[in-house]
């Protein structure tokens, strides 16, 4: 009988605060730099933003022959081709999900949902009433942050506290840190956070433009993939690797430290 994999979804009301970015990031370090066997579920209907960035990557690869040798490489080491990404609706996401596990895929490590930011929707709510884990970034940025916390407050109290569902947490996570503003301003807000009674993790992500670098037409330096893990060069200092061990140890902590 095959394991259950662990739900998880990075999941915010707000656009633009990188939950997509996450997603693909976590999940590419978690299978090619990690050995964990992982399923992405786009559910970003109907443009499918992580399946086209997919199709970017597998583009870039074609036109760039040192990635074709990276893409070999890695192929030879991991013994495995690139994850799996389903294209389903917030409202289908799961069920797809089951039908693909009874499949011959090997044993799935983390099952990640990218799902379209919004709540006013019942298929997105019931499917985050689906997963074990649920992270939200978020920014210093006041009326970004009143509407992420509204809606971080609304799932502690219809999913996480209802004895229904398997949810066991929502935690937060500071994005776009710029290293200029005052920490003053972040305890502040983390007060307000604390006082909703929501966790926060203790990794914070700064504001750089590597979170947005693909797949090139030359070279090898890159952040964001689906089909190879971010660049070591551009990992430090990136904070990722901390981020992506955090919530490991959070969701897995009986297989913390596995191979990396």
């Amino acid at each position: 009988m095959k394991k259950k994999p662990v739900f998880i979804a990075f999941s915010t009301q707000k656009g633009g605060v990188g939950k997509t970015t996450f997603t693909v990031l976590t999940a590419s370090y978690l299978y090619y730099a990690c050995g964990y066997n992982l399923i992405v579920v786009d559910c970003d209907y109907p443009q499918f933003s992580i399946n086209a960035m997919r199709q970017r990557d597998a583009q870039g690869v074609d036109r760039n022959p040192a990635l074709q040798e990276l893409a070999a490489t890695q192929f030879s080491e991991l013994q495995k081709p690139t994850y799996t990404i389903l294209c389903a609706t917030a409202e289908a996401a799961v069920d797809t999900v089951r039908e693909y596990l009874k499949t011959d895929e090997p044993d799935t490590d983390f099952v990640f949902f990218d799902l379209p930011g919004t709540i006013n929707n019942d298929g997105v709510l019931n499917t985050l009433s689906g997963m074990d884990y649920i992270f939200t970034p978020i920014s210093a940025d006041r009326i970004s942050l009143e509407s992420t916390l509204s809606f971080s407050a609304i799932i502690k109290e219809a999913i996480t506290n209802n004895a229904a569902t398997a949810n066991k947490g929502i935690y937060l996570f500071w994005n776009m840190v710029d290293g200029r503003e005052k920490t003053p301003l972040y305890a502040m807000y983390e007060k307000v956070i604390a006082d909703l009674g929501l966790p926060i993790l203790k990794t914070a992500v700064p504001n750089t433009t590597r979170y947005k670098k693909e797949v090139m037409e030359e070279g090898t330096t890159l952040f964001r993939s689906t089909i190879f893990p971010a660049s070591r060069t551009l990992l430090r200092g990136s904070r990722l690797k901390e981020l992506v061990e955090e919530i490991l140890s959070i969701v897995k902590p009986e297989a913390y430290g596995r191979k990396e």
